[in-house]
């Protein structure tokens, strides 16, 4: 199929409200196979040119001559188009409703964007699998790099390199990935330089009704403790309701009896729907002009937000302390391991390891923690809070994520390399971008449709030189001490950089921010001078 056959108008004279604050703009609206653009000409600063998989929902509303379309985009952005022309309206707004619900990855833009500042194939040698077992390598000889996944075989959504125990064969890594939903047995995840403690991740073990047992994942799972001080923990995320629930399909958790030297620990975070609906609530409250302080403070309680937020950062430091301060192995993992499971690991390391403070370091534990582990991307950012219809594997897990990692950064404001501008570009391009990154659900589907060598990486974009001192923290210090953030209510804040930025102008405080970050950015020009 080809794009022109889902453009039934190509073009139309509109006029563009873009938002509170700013100028309409009247030019020429263009529809292209991948991109809506409004031009007013002469390089007007008022242009459109908006990427169609940024749109979530289409409503449009027709009177007389004429009719308004209203886009409503996955980064939060409200745009009103008002177009000369019944025909062309309905035509437009078909059009763009064709052209965002295409599911093919590679139709998708990616495949067809080629900046010139950046060359196609850097993708690849951009945090490799291995470099993680590199760095584990450096300190210890108790790891190793296993390729029992070389060809996806065990496990669709791990990548193709896994870090084990040293004395552990693939043999025995085969018969636990078949003990464990989704082939996902333990792998290590990150190593406490500190004392030595290990963090693993993985799904659920099949127990089932009939509490069955597996040698080989118990074997695996002794030679962690063997490593790693004798004493562990098992971080389920789930309830233990949910739990007895997961045995009557088959699935379940650590058996006492069966893994001696394991202790389990219940923090159930919530997924899927429920997540989903609190974002959408949220987003609501957010876009309502006409809310009261009483009645605005009532729906930001209640659509829960902030309690997931206070829930996430417990359970990582829950982990973080048990590795830091408890000197024990902590085994994270939910159902089937690819959504709270990440939100846990990922936080825990930003709370422990400076090095995942900075640019890099954040961009590798993105990577390595989500994008590598099988975070399913095209599903749970397949839509953002407008859309109408909400599949049950939608969920804003990932932006949860980029929340908590927002509170430590303003709770820490020295302590993170890289400012909220970074947080805001991950969050964008998660849901709708040009490059590459956040394509498809799993190293096996980015191999198949040859993402690697065929897009561009976000990466390779973010870490040109003028695009780093965007988005670097002005104010960093490098400290190489633990994060411990507090939970209190009092505490956590709502993200009014995300939530609030297209529906209110800037806050004092943010606009003194962007002024010191141009003060330091002058006098680091001046000093290359």
């Amino acid at each position: 199929m080809e794009f022109s056959e889902l453009i039934r108008t190509g073009r139309a004279e509109a006029l563009l409200l873009p938002g509170p604050g700013q100028p309409p703009v009247r030019g020429t609206l263009c529809i292209t196979s991948h991109h809506l653009l409004l031009s007013a000409g002469h390089g007007s600063p008022g242009d459109l040119w908006l990427l169609l998989r940024n749109v979530d929902a289409v409503e449009k509303r027709v009177a007389g001559n004429s009719g308004t379309i209203t886009l409503k985009c996955k980064n939060l952005h409200v745009l009103q188009l008002e177009i000369e022309g019944l025909e062309e309206t309905l035509d437009i707004a078909s059009s763009i409703e064709a052209l965002t619900s295409l599911e093919s990855v590679t139709t998708s833009y990616p495949f067809f964007y080629r900046p010139q500042s950046l060359r196609l194939g850097d993708a690849a040698n951009l945090h490799p699998p291995d470099h993680f077992y590199q760095q584990v390598a450096l300190q210890t000889d108790a790891w190793r790099l296993s390729a029992v996944n070389r060809d996806f075989d065990v496990c669709a959504s791990y990548p193709p390199a896994l870090v084990v125990p040293v004395g552990i064969g693939d043999e025995v890594l085969a018969r636990s990935a078949r003990f464990r939903q989704g082939g996902r047995f333990p792998v290590l995840c990150y190593y406490h330089t500190t004392n030595g403690t290990v963090m693993l991740r993985s799904s659920q073990p099949l127990q089932g009704a009939n509490r069955r047992r597996c040698a080989e994942d118990e074997e695996l799972l002794r030679a962690v403790l063997a490593l790693g001080g004798g004493r562990g923990l098992v971080l389920d995320t789930r309830s233990a309701q949910a739990v007895q629930q997961a045995r009557i399909t088959g699935g379940g958790t650590e058996a006492k009896a069966a893994y001696p030297g394991w202790k389990r620990l219940h923090r159930p975070l919530e997924r899927g729907r429920p997540l989903q609906d609190s974002f959408v609530r949220l987003v609501e409250a957010c876009t309502d002009p006409s809310l009261s302080m009483d009645r605005w403070l009532s729906r930001l309680d209640g659509c829960r937000w902030l309690t997931h937020v206070k829930e996430t950062l417990t359970a990582a430091c829950l982990a973080a302390q048990g590795m830091d301060r408890e000197g024990v192995c902590i085994l994270v993992h939910g159902a089937e391991g690819t959504d709270t499971t990440l939100l846990v690991t990922s936080l825990a390391q930003l709370i422990l390891d400076p090095k995942c403070r900075t640019m890099s370091g954040f961009q590798s534990l993105l990577e390595r923690e989500w994008i590598q582990a099988g975070h399913p991307f095209q599903q749970r950012c397949a839509h953002s809070a407008y859309a109408q219809a909400r599949p049950k594997h939608e969920a804003p897990v990932f932006l949860l994520f980029l929340d908590c990692v927002w509170q430590l950064s303003r709770q820490f404001p020295l302590s993170l390399e890289f400012g909220e501008g970074m947080l805001l570009a991950v969050f964008e391009h998660a849901y709708a971008s040009p490059f590459g990154t956040f394509l498809c659900n799993s190293e096996k589907e980015r191999y198949l449709c040859e993402v690697k060598t065929k897009t561009h990486s976000l990466w390779s974009s973010l870490n040109q030189s003028k695009e780093r001192r965007r988005l670097r923290n002005p104010i960093y210090t490098p400290n190489p001490l633990a994060l411990w953030p507090s939970v209190e209510p009092q505490s956590l804040q709502l993200w009014a950089g995300l939530f609030l930025r297209w529906t209110r102008p800037p806050e004092p405080a943010q606009e003194a921010w962007e002024q010191l970050w141009r003060i330091v950015t002058e006098q680091e020009g001046g000093d290359t001078l």
